[in-house]
């Protein structure tokens, strides 16, 4: 990668449209279920998958899960996106959301 390409990455990724998320992890296999909120969506599950599959995530019954049942039956869903107000706002409902949706499914927190 060139200086110039690196560069225009580095902008491009700055320049990026900030949102924030709620999501859920469902074990199919346990029926289990973790929700919380997140700033990066999109980049999200694969750093859980990678820190479940090292057997090193900080979350202790969703990498026990894992362990018993495996990746095939994971599955990462975005329940609701916010991108429409300032960041703080964003966060305030996004976290409200996701008490909400844990009381409402009988999730534990992501």
């Amino acid at each position: 990668m060139t200086q110039t390409d690196r560069k225009a990455a580095i902008a491009a990724y700055k320049e990026r449209a900030s949102e924030t998320s709620v999501y859920a992890v469902l074990c199919e296999a346990s029926g289990e279920t973790w929700i919380g909120t997140t700033p990066n969506p999109d980049t999200l599950q694969n750093r859980l998958w990678f820190t479940l599959k090292m057997g090193s995530a900080t979350n202790k019954s969703m990498q026990a899960a894992w362990d018993s049942a495996g990746e095939a039956a994971f599955r990462y869903e975005i329940l609701a996106r916010f991108d429409d107000e300032s960041a703080m706002a964003r966060k305030d409902r996004a976290e409200t959301l996701a008490r909400e949706l844990r009381a409402e499914r009988g999730a534990e927190t992501a």
